[in-house]
């Protein structure tokens, strides 16, 4: 397939991946409420006096128990509290980047008075938060549905500003439309499309490549891509290409989910997945010794790939979707080690035949254990497809054909596992009650 054969869809693609491939600080779920905190703010004349926020079930799950960057805090309280008096409301999922002292402060002191609550909203939307501001007479109310940007209203003392209409489809709202493309049409636009098309993603290995550096640093979260360092040190793991993998990788989410103000360069959403799609390619690309377009066509085909098989997704799901996020960077990976798009293929249908399992519950620490087993399979399907092997169409969930491999994926997660995550929110309100 060439460019000329296909430039409608590869202009989707370029947008897709404009779209989803951004910077984020922090787990975007409470930095989707402290955007809406933020946003509100921006209508008010004078600092908040008083927070009442909701979320969807979904966003509370993935809010409970991880930390907000700068504040040494977890939840979604200070999440809303910090984004309200601190807040950039034109930065997007970096909404924190300029968070002081003063307004962690400020914000820690309006959750010990008792001024800021958070509770279940009822919302159809996976993916919904509101944040209505107090001070003096004023009130503002801000809500944010299907992604953790997209602003549906907006009212100020009960009176409409802007709406906008919250119902149609996910990929409609989100301006590009990825339905009639496959898998290899993701690859041919990766190895295929010019360069200077291409070039901006190298900005995601910069990002979590940095991020990753941090999370060696210090004991960010539960510091396991540290501590993976300090037993390979001793002779426990050995310093292959595997390891390098796991200990990269990892330590970034570490950092990410430890409450690191350096940004990651999200994925579908999730800076996680941005980070399972970026550094197990960054660190097979040094060493085979990839120059930066390399670099780029490998990234693009991880990243596309990502957001293609999230497509077929909920927007927020039981489905932990560093899995889905890591059969992009097995075809990163593939692709370098291969040049072919049956190893990429191989690669992803024995991904899906292992980790497909793996549930959310919910934004923690824990992610980054949920990173490396992921980033480990990546590596291990690739092995096993540079030498002609896979999980087979006559296994489980797995069919001969990649795209139908991906679409019993979904279907999982759009079906069954709507039920696990509804027992997964229910175990964990429970323990917080």
């Amino acid at each position: 397939m060439s460019q000329q054969q296909s430039p409608a869809l590869w202009a989707e693609f370029i947008k897709a991946v404009k779209q989803e491939v951004v910077p984020a600080i922090g787990c975007t779920e409470p930095i989707s409420l402290a955007l809406a905190s933020a946003i509100a703010a921006s209508y008010l004349e004078q600092k908040p006096e008083r927070i009442e926020a909701k979320v969807s079930m979904n966003l509370m799950k993935n809010g409970m128990g991880v930390t907000v960057p700068g504040t040494g805090m977890v939840g979604l309280p200070i999440a809303a509290a910090v984004g309200a008096i601190g807040g950039d409301a034109k930065a997007g999922l970096e909404v924190l980047k300029h968070l002081s002292p003063d307004s962690v402060s400020q914000g820690k002191v309006m959750l010990a008075e008792g001024r800021v609550s958070v509770c279940i909203a009822e919302c159809s939307q996976t993916l919904y938060s509101e944040a209505t501001l107090y001070a003096g007479s004023d009130k503002v109310r801000v809500c944010i549905a299907d992604s953790h940007t997209h602003v549906v209203r907006i009212e100020k003392n009960d009176r409409l500003l802007f709406e906008t209409d919250r119902t149609g489809t996910s990929l409609d709202q989100q301006g590009y439309c990825m339905e009639s493309a496959r898998a290899d049409d993701v690859y041919q636009f990766a190895i295929n499309a010019p360069f200077e098309d291409l070039e901006f993603i190298l900005q995601a290995a910069t990002l979590n490549s940095a991020l990753s550096v941090e999370g060696l640093k210090s004991s960010y979260g539960l510091h396991i891509g540290a501590t993976l360092q300090k037993q390979m040190s001793l002779g426990l793991l050995s310093p292959d290409l595997l390891t390098q993998i796991m200990i990269r990788t990892t330590s970034a989410s570490d950092a990410r989910m430890g409450g690191a103000l350096l940004p990651a360069m999200s994925n579908s959403g999730s800076g996680n997945q941005g980070i399972a799609a970026t550094m197990p390619v960054v660190v097979v690309a040094e060493f085979v010794g990839a120059d930066k377009e390399k670099l780029a066509r490998a990234l693009m085909l991880s990243h596309l790939m990502a957001i293609y098989i999230h497509t077929k997704l909920p927007k927020l799901s039981a489905l932990c979707a560093a899995t889905t996020a890591s059969m992009g960077a097995a075809a990163g990976m593939a692709w370098l080690l291969s040049d072919r798009f049956d190893t990429v293929g191989m690669a992803i249908s024995s991904m899906i035949g292992d980790v497909s399992g793996m549930i959310c519950d919910g934004a923690s620490n824990s992610c980054a254990m949920k990173v490396s087993t992921s980033a480990s399979s990546a590596y291990k399907a690739v092995l096993m497809a540079l030498d002609g092997c896979c999980v087979t169409g006559n296994e489980g969930i797995v069919e001969s054909d990649v795209d139908k491999s991906i679409a019993n994926l979904g279907a999982l997660a759009c079906g069954s596992m709507c039920q696990t995550d509804t027992q997964i929110i229910e175990i964990m309100t429970r323990k917080a009650s």
